[in-house]
């Protein structure tokens, strides 16, 4: 008995005739005859009863059918397991997020990495980019989303872009922003501003922009948790720079108030990162590709508030 032998019982038995059966296969009808005979030899029992019109299957012929299907499906499911180990990718891989974009981007990037590959193990590490450069260098992450990163040339980091976004001034609701009012940015020299510390990318686009501008920006108070700078903005203690997606919903609920900077506008760019001093990795390429599904597809839905570069 052999799984050719019961394929064959299986078609015959539901087309009732050996020439629709051989057609269907693409082989000589002799050949599936034999197949029949010997599982028939092998059972010491009569499966099908033949006559003019083609095949009956007997009463001991549907019993071993109803067993001929279960075997038939568990060695699909064998074939069908092995094919999808040869193109679905295994193992863990680590990937940095700012807390900026975290809350938008983790649970439809790994919804559209668990589709494409189930065995595929994702754990995310959440910082500014200033900690997850490191973590990089040092082999800790496997890739990541920075802003605006200032690279040596030497840098052992290679970066793909993947979106830009716009700076806003950020306040409590009693401030009086509005987004269809933008606020110069010379305007917040003598702004009590909340920004992270020197170290971290928002911060130097910041100071970038205000070397721009001619104006010095000297933050009433350093944090760098988004937590934190939005806590502190609630409760009064100053405003802050920040991209508007991770507040937009806080802001239309009168939470926040925001608006838009300008002459000029800032903006910052979100890179992919991924380590130059050793070959990519096949994970590292598939989870590239859907970044930038993900990415687009949050643009196009007006969940980020961005533009790809």
């Amino acid at each position: 008995m052999d799984i050719v032998q019961l394929k064959t019982l299986i078609l015959v038995a539901e087309l009732g005739r050996l020439r629709r059966a051989a057609d269907r296969l693409k082989l000589a009808q002799p050949a599936l005859s034999r197949h029949i005979r010997l599982l028939e030899e092998t059972l010491e029992e009569t499966l099908f009863e033949r006559h003019g019109r083609g095949m009956v299957i007997t009463d001991a012929g549907r019993d071993v059918l109803g067993h001929a299907l279960k075997i038939v499906n568990e060695f699909d499911a064998i074939r069908h397991s092995i094919d999808q180990r040869k193109t679905s990718l295994s193992g863990t891989l680590v990937i940095g997020v700012p807390p900026t974009v975290a809350k938008i981007i983790t649970a439809p990037l790994l919804k559209g990495i668990q589709s494409a590959h189930p065995r595929l193990t994702v754990r995310f590490s959440s910082a500014f980019s200033g900690h997850m450069l490191d973590w990089l260098r040092r082999g800790e992450i496997d890739m990541a989303l920075i802003y605006d990163p200032e690279l040596p040339a030497d840098a052992p980091v290679a970066t793909i872009p993947l979106v830009t976004e716009a700076l806003y001034l950020v306040s409590n609701q009693k401030s009086g922003l509005a987004l269809n009012r933008p606020v110069r940015f010379a305007d917040l020299a003598g702004e009590a501003l909340i920004l992270p510390s020197a170290p971290h990318g928002l911060r130097k686009v910041v100071n970038h922009y205000a070397k721009q501008t001619s104006i010095q920006l000297k933050p009433t108070i350093e944090a760098d948790s988004l937590g934190a700078i939005l806590d502190l903005v609630h409760n009064g203690f100053g405003s802050s720079i920040l991209p508007l997606t991770p507040i937009y919903a806080r802001v239309l609920d009168n939470h926040f108030s925001a608006s838009p900077l300008c002459d000029p506008t800032p903006e910052r760019r979100l890179v992919l990162a991924f380590p130059a001093d050793r070959p990519m990795s096949p994970a590292n390429r598939v989870v590239q590709a859907i970044f930038a599904e993900v990415t687009q597809r949050l643009i196009d839905g007006q969940v980020w508030k961005a533009r790809r570069p």
